[in-house]
């Protein structure tokens, strides 16, 4: 999960990347705060670091609004990439998110999806939010989580809150689920050890 932080930090920088430009200036008596001071529609960006790719996002419209220094977008998805960008390590999707531009916090809805292939788990709730300082995932209130692996674990609980600092996962309200202890892995370890 600590890897998800650094493309979420990276999401702001969109504005770099613009696949097709309006200006929406919306209507003449509309409240100059609520309308965006930039409108992007099907938006692209790869961000790089040393010429190896390190995220792919995409969306159907970003807005950024800077007095509030945030930027919205609709129905956007993202990748993350592993070491010298090789293979993807994190995938995901919502219908909405919102994006604190000084702080990289950022709050996704409508239906959130991600997959951390590295972990093999995949979480899907109608919510998430994440504080980049503090490196906390929060599905807040009373949203159903529902957390799974390919091997068969799987729970669903409600008010999920991860650190990924400390790799910790909690449901703060009902929970439930089963977990899938693979041996096979455990018992490979303990044979090597003994040798």
């Amino acid at each position: 999960m600590k890897k998800s932080g650094v493309l979420i930090y990276t999401f702001p920088l969109l504005i770099f990347l613009l696949s097709s430009c309006t200006f929406d200036y919306g209507e003449v008596n509309s409240d100059e705060n609520s309308l965006p001071d930039l409108v992007m529609e099907n938006v692209e960006y790869v961000r790089v670091r040393a010429s190896d790719p390190i995220a792919r996002i995409q969306a159907e419209r970003a807005e950024r609004y800077e007095r509030q220094r945030i930027m919205r977008l609709m129905n956007f998805s993202f990748e993350q990439y592993g070491e010298r960008g090789n293979e993807v390590n994190l995938t995901g999707d919502a219908g909405n998110a919102q994006f604190d531009i000084d702080s990289g916090d950022i709050f996704m809805n409508k239906g959130v999806k991600l997959e951390v292939e590295s972990e093999d788990v995949t979480i899907e709730t109608e919510q998430l939010d994440w504080k980049d300082k503090t490196r906390i995932l929060s599905s807040g209130g009373d949203y159903e989580v529902n957390i799974y692996q390919e091997k068969g674990t799987s729970f669903t609980g409600i008010n999920l809150e991860v650190d990924a600092r400390r790799r910790t996962w909690e449901f703060k309200g009902a929970s439930g689920g089963t977990y899938v202890f693979d041996d096979t892995e455990e018992g490979a370890d303990q044979e090597g050890a003994n040798e």
